[in-house]
């Protein structure tokens, strides 16, 4: 009985083009992610810094119209 013989594989060079622009694509999106999580992070500081301002005011403004309401009572 005749075996068959197995074909070798070998990669073509379109393949290896493609690869390489593959390769390049992902270099690209690393850099990409790095900076947007860089600039995420900047606006993370600036947020939680002005949400701490806006609550300390409010909670100013609560105060403030907790001690006019106990004034005006009486």
């Amino acid at each position: 009985m005749a075996t068959v013989r197995r074909a070798i594989v070998r990669p073509s060079a379109v393949s290896a083009a493609v690869d390489l622009g593959r390769q390049r694509r992902v270099q690209r999106l690393r850099g990409r992610l790095e900076q947007e999580r860089t600039a995420l992070a900047r606006w993370q500081k600036r947020f939680k810094r002005a949400l701490k301002a806006v609550l300390k005011r409010q909670d100013a403004l609560v105060r403030i119209e907790k001690q006019l309401a106990k004034l005006e009572e009486r």
